[in-house]
């Protein structure tokens, strides 16, 4: 509007449009009045344009600062900035909730700063001087910091330069996250690790895990112990193996290792490694001591019950001796009769043909009770083989009704038809068979009763055998076989131990009871032999797959 009233007082004023008509002068006012009034609506479009678009800049800015703030907020780690000369420019809320002051107290410090440990400050100093020269590394710093309250904690520190738009550096960014826990967490794994592998490490048995692999077994961990054995490779786990692999249980076997000259207890497992691999635990323990021990054991055993069935043979010495005169008589009389016969000259051929025979016959008899001594109190080492019950009853049961009929006792026998075969050392049964019926016959020597009663029977896989007397009984049966315990004055209180012991090696078991009519009853049980058992068996124990 300025302009326009200055161009009409010019108009009116000016000798320049004197000489124009009037028409002519006011189109060329329009024109000029339409021209500005163009500038102005541009200008005016142009203004609201850019109004708008920095109006959108700035909503945009307010949000994107609103975001950046928000999850600044919201981080745990703390972030800070320090300008080139070491002065802090710029701390987050996650930096201030670490250390306990806010940003008002740290923004423009400069060192020493108060999150500095006490007494240490020449040691943040130097890592401050790392840290602005830019040589941090890249795995970063471990650095310990003091809260406001005086409590310590450990971060862990990264750094990256920090650039201006026009790509000079104005500083640098660091960044800090609390790893106290994590590293208390971390040292207490570290510390149980190493009680863990010091208690392997320290073990007598050797431990080793392999996993299966197309190339053989692969050794993933072994213990001071297998490699002192075995060294640091699989071999020693593959022959401990005993031909197990592809049929692994958790079944303990003894194997001897041809390469350690040792004999090893060895239990296998399968578990599932760090990895996930399904691989193989095996734990194995050097007995070689042991199986030395239980040898001698074994052996002091045998010598054992070999002086039990002398003194058993000792103490049945007269009536032995009685059973032997018979036969012996019988044989004496009739040679005399034949070679009387002879030197008379009268006699018929079958006259002394059948004297002779009868002869044989006792002797024959008094060669069976000798052969019957001599294989029971011999020493023979302890073999378990298909046993047949009814040998070892008849021979248990001739020995000991030599005593029996001295004493007026009649044993009778209530066997089952089939009887199966055991698995046993016949010699150790009869001892065991022969000992129980000599007790029963010693306890009924006073008895009004005179029977002595044997009763086998089958209860499933086993063979029992009851010896039942109607003697003077027991107050306390189980103590029977305690060592040196005994009922009787003369006796040493090792019978009834060794026979426990006897059967217990055979896999079965001895016990006593009262009879109800009167008396004990001592029952023993062996395991019956499977019919297709072969007719000898090792006597190493194995154990089954």
């Amino acid at each position: 509007m300025g302009v326009f009233l200055w161009l009409q007082r010019l108009q009116n004023d000016s000798v320049m449009f004197v000489t124009i008509d009037q028409e002519t002068r006011q189109q060329r006012l329009m024109m000029v009045i339409l021209a500005l009034s163009l500038v102005i609506v541009v200008s005016l479009l142009a203004l609201w344009r850019y109004t708008r678009f920095r109006t959108h800049a700035e909503a945009a800015q307010t949000a994107e600062t609103g975001f950046r703030r928000a999850m600044e907020n919201s981080m745990s780690t703390g972030m800070r900035v320090f300008d080139m000369q070491g002065r802090i420019a710029y701390v987050n809320p996650a930096f201030c909730r670490m250390i306990g002051w806010n940003e008002a107290d740290l923004v423009g410090r400069t060192a020493p700063f108060p999150y500095w440990l006490p007494g240490r400050h020449q040691q943040h100093q130097e890592t401050l001087d790392l840290l602005l020269s830019g040589r941090t590394p890249s795995s970063g710093l471990e650095v310990e910091a003091q809260r406001r309250d005086g409590s310590r904690f450990t971060a862990r520190m990264y750094v990256s330069p920090l650039r201006a738009p026009n790509g000079e550096q104005i500083g640098w960014m660091t960044s800090m996250t609390d790893i106290t826990e994590p590293k208390r967490i971390r040292e207490a794994l570290t510390a149980a690790h190493e009680r863990f592998m010091t208690v392997l490490e320290g073990l007598d048995d050797a431990i080793s895990v392999v996993a299966d692999t197309s190339d053989g077994l692969e050794l993933l961990f072994a213990n001071r112990t297998y490699r002192r054995f075995f060294g640091a490779q699989s071999n020693g786990h593959a022959e401990l193996l005993g031909g197990r692999l592809g049929r692994f249980t958790d079944e303990t076997v003894e194997i001897y290792s041809e390469s350690a000259a040792r004999w090893f207890e060895v239990h296998h497992r399968m578990l599932a490694w760090t990895d996930g691999r399904r691989v193989r635990l095996q734990v194995a323990r050097d007995i070689t001591d042991r199986r030395k021990h239980e040898e001698a054991s074994r052996i002091q055993q045998e010598k054992v019950q070999l002086t039990s069935r002398l003194t058993t043979m000792g103490e049945m010495a007269s009536s032995l001796a009685h059973e032997l005169n018979q036969p012996l008589t019988a044989i004496n009389n009739y040679s005399m009769g034949a070679v009387a016969m002879l030197k008379s000259g009268r006699y018929q051929p079958e006259t002394l043909l059948a004297a002779l025979e009868k002869a044989a016959q006792q002797a024959e008899r008094a060669g069976k009770i000798i052969s019957r001594i001599r294989e029971f109190v011999k020493r023979s080492e302890p073999r378990r083989t298909r046993a047949k019950v009814m040998r070892i009853v008849e021979n248990a049961v001739s020995f000991a009704e030599i005593d029996a009929r001295k004493r007026q006792i009649e044993i009778e026998l209530s066997i089952p038809d089939p009887v199966p075969d055991v698995i046993a050392d016949p010699i150790l049964i009869e001892q065991v068979l022969l000992n129980l019926l000599k007790n029963g016959i010693e306890a009924m020597e006073h008895s009004e009763h005179h029977v002595l009663h044997l009763v086998i029977s089958q209860q499933e896989s086993l063979l029992e055998m009851a010896v039942i007397d109607r003697g003077h009984g027991l107050k306390d049966p189980e103590r029977l076989f305690e060592p040196f315990y005994s009922t009787k004055s003369e006796g040493l209180g090792m019978g009834l131990n060794i026979c426990r012991t006897i059967i217990e090696s055979h896999h079965g078991r001895l016990w006593a009871v009262g009879n109800p009519e009167g008396g004990t009853i001592f029952r023993f049980s062996l395991p019956c032999a499977a019919p297709d058992v072969a007719d000898t068996l090792d006597n190493k124990l194995e154990i089954p797959e």
